[in-house]
């Protein structure tokens, strides 16, 4: 029961961030699943594997005869597990962070132009059933475009790191670690807006009763927020109300795309590093490589002799 309850939670959080496809989410299930078979048959489970266990699959794999990139495959659906479960707290470590796998492409990110984004967040301030829907629509959009945050650091974020107008908000990231990130004029604009708004409607939830959120973004779920399921079905709903191809947005395009167009404007990537929360310097790089193949698409359309 543990391991099916780890995998449905990561899994559900794997589609609800990065759109992940039913191929993808299949693949993945099934990989963990088998892990978690092997480690039965060794009296183990996913909460007390260690390193060892994790490297001993993988050698089992091996000796199975799997391909290279299902075995690279196997690891990554290991990693991004763990990964998980660390931030959820459901373990104080991660036993696979360390270990190098066979190898394979890596594919680069996806993002969005930003003209893409102006019509996502052109949609924002449109689209909503009330005033108020379109309120918060904007400033999460708003938010999530300024800061390049985590979906689920976004939902979760306290009301009380956004009071006061500030020009900077702290943000928690994984592992408990906070940073902080600055906030542009219409990212303010929107907060203060949302803020104003959001409060009055928790005043009269107080009158009749009701304990006062302390998110920023409340909702009737059983995490006291708008979950992340909600807001990626809500991005989609933007993309098709501002024009732009649903299969190119999820909450983690907004985050490529943030770190991109800072990139492309100039800005340092150790900064790009603290922004994002990466704690290691190589995972932003691969953003360097993602500007790289923009510049070539962009020569290769516009260029008078690309077609020559």
């Amino acid at each position: 029961m543990q391991a099916t309850r780890w995998i449905s939670t990561y899994l559900d959080a794997q589609m609800a961030e990065r759109d992940a496809s039913d191929n993808t989410q299949t693949a993945y299930g099934r990989d963990l699943l088998d892990f978690a078979d092997w480690l039965a048959n060794q009296g183990r489970d996913f909460a007390t594997a260690a390193r060892a266990d994790v490297e001993g699959y993988l050698i089992h794999c091996e000796a199975q005869g799997l391909a290279q990139a299902t075995r690279a495959r196997r690891l990554s659906s290991i990693k991004g597990l763990y990964r998980f479960a660390f931030e959820e707290g459901w373990r104080q470590d991660n036993p696979a962070i360390q270990i190098k796998g066979p190898g394979r492409a890596k594919s680069l990110p996806k993002t969005l132009s930003v003209e893409e984004v102006e019509r996502l967040l052109a949609a924002a301030r449109t689209h909503g059933r009330s005033k108020s829907d379109r309120l918060r629509n904007t400033c999460l959009m708003e938010l999530l475009y300024a800061t390049g945050m985590r979906v689920t650091e976004l939902v979760s974020l306290p009301v009380s790191a956004t009071r006061g107008d500030p020009r900077m908000i702290l943000v928690r990231g994984k592992g408990g670690k906070e940073r902080m990130v600055p906030l542009s004029p219409p990212a303010r604009e929107a907060l203060a807006a949302w803020i104003e708004t959001r409060d009055a409607a928790q005043e009269e939830a107080r009158r009749n009763g009701v304990t006062p959120s302390k998110f920023l973004f409340a909702s009737g779920a059983k995490t006291g927020h708008l979950t992340r399921n909600r807001f990626y079905t809500l991005i989609k709903e933007l993309a098709v109300h501002g024009g732009v191809s649903p299969a190119k947005v999820t909450p983690h395009t907004l985050r490529h795309a943030f770190a991109t167009h800072l990139l492309a404007n100039g800005a340092d990537l150790r900064v790009i590093q603290t922004l994002l929360g990466h704690a290691d310097i190589s995972t932003t790089e691969i953003y360097t490589h993602v500007l790289e193949e923009r510049l070539k698409e962009l020569v290769l359309q516009h260029h008078p002799l690309a077609n020559g």
